[in-house]
């Protein structure tokens, strides 16, 4: 379904040629009505504000929602393993799915990273999809909870995604309570962070220390190489 085409593209790197394809984008929201109600005029909304932002000020907003502090992270798998041996087994297990359904990463990306298991259920069944979605609704939806507390303007866009997980899967409370963390955000938060050890995995290609995936733009309408 295209409209996880859509989503995934409206959460990657926003690159200019991302901005002339919002008009395409909403188009194809409303015509699949995967989203609805809320859901689907805020992310309508998002695609509108995006195509009229500057694009030093998008790329800035990018940044501060989910490339500073890991608790906003895109690659959802730092949210359940962090830097553990076990996410390097988890991403294994990840890319062998997507190459079952035919879809090869390009270089440098990571599996677990959102905008690309996004663009896995794109090409998937809607009913598989949607159970595909429902095994990491409760921390995508977390992530939206963190970027609405921070003012985001990304959160919109976090709380549809897990909108279309199963519906026996959205109804459940946030697997954390973000009232009371501390925000890692900060400059004292990200000081510390650097002051860290490096923890890597036995595989180098899967170190959790690697470079996030491509900034690379795929088209709402593209088809993968």
């Amino acid at each position: 379904m295209r409209t996880f085409r859509v989503l995934s593209a409206l959460l990657d790197y926003p690159a200019p040629e991302l901005r002339n394809a919002m008009p395409e984008a909403e188009r194809i929201l409303r015509e699949e009505a995967l989203l609805t109600g809320r859901h689907l005029e805020r992310a309508c909304d998002f695609a509108r504000g995006l195509r009229s932002t500057p694009q030093l000020e998008a790329e800035s907003a990018y940044i501060e929602a989910f490339d500073r502090g890991r608790s906003t992270s895109l690659h959802l798998f730092e949210h359940i393993h962090g830097e553990s041996r076990d996410r390097g087994q988890a991403m294994v297990k990840l890319l062998a799915r997507y190459r079952m359904h035919g879809l090869e990463l390009q270089s440098g990306e990571l599996p677990d990273f959102l905008p690309l298991f996004l663009e896995f259920l794109s090409i998937c069944p809607l009913k598989a999809a949607r159970t595909h979605l429902s095994e990491v609704a409760d921390i995508v939806a977390l992530i939206g909870q963190r970027l609405r507390k921070r003012g985001s303007g990304y959160a919109p866009l976090l709380e549809a995604v897990a909108s279309l997980a199963s519906m026996d899967h959205v109804a459940r409370p946030p697997a954390q309570d973000t009232t009371t963390e501390d925000r890692d955000d900060t400059p004292a938060a990200l000081d510390a962070a650097w002051e860290e050890l490096p923890v890597t995995f036995d595989d180098a290609t899967l170190s959790a220390r690697q470079v996030p995936a491509s900034t690379e733009i795929h088209a709402p309408l593209a088809k993968r190489d």
